[in-house]
């Protein structure tokens, strides 16, 4: 049986743009990336944030570049980060005076590996077409990538009121929606042709155009992709915190990517007071690898729970396995190539504990309510081994850390 549910389709051709060393576009995987929380002009907090978004495996980290003192610190962080190993690319995001700041401090137009511009807003009237030259063209001498970022909560103004008016004088065929949707598409298409009219390749162009409702999300980048062949960033705008944000993030992007849309993607949360940033990044790298277009983790399988499993030790160690894996990544991805395609599971009664177990690399069946206090262990889909008494959890993460040694470090020593 085949269909559209049996594989991911084919990633949708576009250009590849080179963003420091990371490929966007250009049949490249599925790009991961995020943005500080900071201000930038504290090196000292946003290196520290950019660090944790890099080891949590954000590929790219985009920075605010708002006035003098965070365009002086950008070069800073930078350097900084190198000195700790991370060459991740910074992006600066530019609004408004984006121009001058880039001008006025060539060392932060050199350290930035992208620029980003809003079309809305890079200057209004007269100054904008103006405006956005300068940006290009500093482009264009430093050898940068631009992203052209629509959003609609600050779509060009002068456009949306020409094809509202074209609209009203041709018996509004299409409702003020449509019409807004087809703004932003216009504002990204119209956008590049200019940047490359001025000089910059499109090779160098990555387009995006942000809104915060999942179907107008869907269709604008429906209808961009039909028209153009530029390398595209997904994100839903103010996509909100906690599980709504999560959730509503997930539907669009899932759509889109599942057609084969999107080079690289940001899910834009609302970090809870004092949350982690980094939420987001394991949020949009939860998605690829749950979509089967990149792989980042080891999967632990873990049962939800039912009246069998009244005791939580499953869960809880199903957590610890979780956590470790992910703690740990960053380093074993260098000592062993190939772990991230592992898969473990932890079960918690003998329904589908055994089964599930044997499906996995390694696996735990717990015992469940009223079963006996024994737990098989199976590894390679045979059973290994019976663990019993109170040290069963660590018991485990030991056979789990073992078996990672035995099989990936194997591979390392083989290579």
């Amino acid at each position: 049986m085949t269909g559209y549910l049996s594989q991911p389709l084919a990633r949708r051709a576009s250009v590849g743009v080179n963003v420091g060393g990371v490929m966007v576009g250009g049949g490249a995987p599925v790009v991961v990336q995020s943005m500080t929380n900071t201000d930038t002009a504290d090196v000292d907090a946003t290196v520290a944030q950019v660090a944790a978004l890099y080891r949590a495996g954000s590929e790219i980290v985009r920075v605010t570049v708002d006035r003098d003192e965070s365009a002086a610190a950008v070069p800073k962080i930078r350097d900084r980060l190198a000195r700790l190993g991370m060459n991740v690319p910074l992006i600066g995001d530019f609004h408004y005076i984006g121009h001058k700041l880039l001008a006025d401090h060539p060392a932060c137009a050199e350290a930035l590996a992208k620029y980003r511009i809003n079309p809305g807003n890079v200057g209004f009237r007269d100054k904008r077409d103006r405006q956005f030259a300068e940006i290009v063209e500093i482009a264009i001498r430093h050898d940068k990538p631009v992203r052209i970022g629509v959003n609609w909560g600050s779509l060009d103004q002068e456009l949306l009121t020409r094809l509202m008016d074209e609209n009203q004088k041709a018996g509004f065929p299409l409702t003020a929606d449509d019409v807004t949707r087809e703004a932003i598409v216009q504002s990204a298409i119209l956008s590049a042709q200019m940047a490359e009219e001025i000089g910059l390749p499109r090779k160098r162009i990555i387009l995006s155009a942000k809104v915060s409702r999942v179907q107008d999300l869907i269709a604008v980048y429906a209808e961009l992709a039909k028209r153009s062949d530029h390398a595209l960033h997904l994100g839903l705008t103010e996509a909100g915190m906690g599980s709504k944000g999560i959730v509503a993030s997930s539907a669009a992007m899932g759509i889109l990517l599942q057609q084969g849309i999107g080079d690289t993607i940001r899910v834009s949360l609302t970090p809870e007071p004092g949350g982690d940033r980094t939420r987001e990044v394991v949020v949009a790298q939860e998605l690829l690898q749950t979509m089967g277009f990149r792989q980042f983790l080891p999967v632990v399988a873990a049962c939800p729970g039912c009246g069998r499993t009244t005791s939580t030790v499953f869960q809880e160690l199903a957590q610890t396995i979780e956590g470790d894996l992910r703690r740990n990544m960053p380093v074993w991805r260098e000592q062993y190539p190939g772990v991230e395609d592992l898969k473990v599971a932890v079960m918690g009664c003998i329904v589908n504990g055994p089964g599930e177990s044997k499906h996995a690399d390694i696996g735990i069946s717990l015992p469940g309510t009223g079963e006996m206090p024994a737990a098989p262990v199976f590894i390679d889909g045979r059973k290994a081994a019976t663990l019993r008494g109170p040290g069963i959890a660590a018991d485990f993460q030991k056979m789990v850390a073992e078996y990672i040694e035995t099989r990936y470090g194997r591979r390392k020593a083989a290579e």
